[in-house]
């Protein structure tokens, strides 16, 4: 599958390597595919490949998101028409402070961004843990999966990311239509707060359990 990460920091180059590693066709687009920071996170992620944010968006099948929050308007803007796209969306719209979160009332982050990308398949997915556990989802011995949650309104899209996320090593989850991000996004600073504030560090990761 065709893969384009907008987003070059840890979760998106943390991603990207995955896919690559699974087997897909990844492309990371940057405003210049030729800076020195493209080529930094080239050779940290062997078999990807470097072009612009609209030349990835075009030869892709499938985005990932994996700006800051608010970044995503101004990232988003050079990928063009996203009709028909699968975005992931991994961003977290996370308040001052670990306050809360900061999108509008009654809506979420994953939902305004697909206002932004009209057309796009948006599916929520890899926002409620750091990019260590992306890199290594296993626990306990080899045994167990951390679980991944997603959420979105389109069924195709969402059995693609959870194919996506599976081949990572996760237990992908369905949580629902795109609104569950409005519980997804929140989910987040309890990752971010027991990894963070209570010290359990980040290789921290959920499980859910069912019978």
């Amino acid at each position: 599958m065709r893969i384009g990460i907008i987003g070059s920091g840890n979760v998106g180059g943390t991603l990207g390597t995955g896919f690559a590693r699974a087997g897909h066709e990844v492309v990371f687009g940057f405003r210049d595919p030729a800076s020195p920071g493209a080529a930094s996170l080239l050779g940290r992620a062997p078999g990807t490949r470097a072009a612009t944010v609209a030349e990835a968006a075009a030869s892709s099948t499938v985005l990932v998101l994996a700006t800051p929050y608010e970044a995503a308007e101004a990232a988003l803007a050079p990928a063009g028409d996203l009709s028909g796209k699968i975005l992931l969306d991994a961003t977290n719209p996370i308040a001052p402070g670990l306050a809360g979160v900061s999108s509008p009332a009654g809506s979420s982050g994953a939902e305004e961004i697909a206002k932004l990308a009209r057309g796009a398949r948006v599916v929520k997915i890899f926002n409620t843990v750091g990019f260590e556990v992306m890199a290594n989802p296993t626990f306990l011995a080899g045994a167990r999966p951390a679980t991944m949650l997603y959420a979105g309104d389109d069924t195709s899209a969402k059995e693609v990311a959870h194919g996506l996320a599976a081949g990572l090593g996760f237990d992908p989850v369905d949580l629902g239509p795109l609104a569950a991000a409005r519980l997804l996004e929140p989910f987040a600073l309890v990752w971010i707060r027991l990894a963070l504030v209570c010290g359990h560090g980040r290789e921290t990761a959920f499980l859910y359990l069912h019978r």
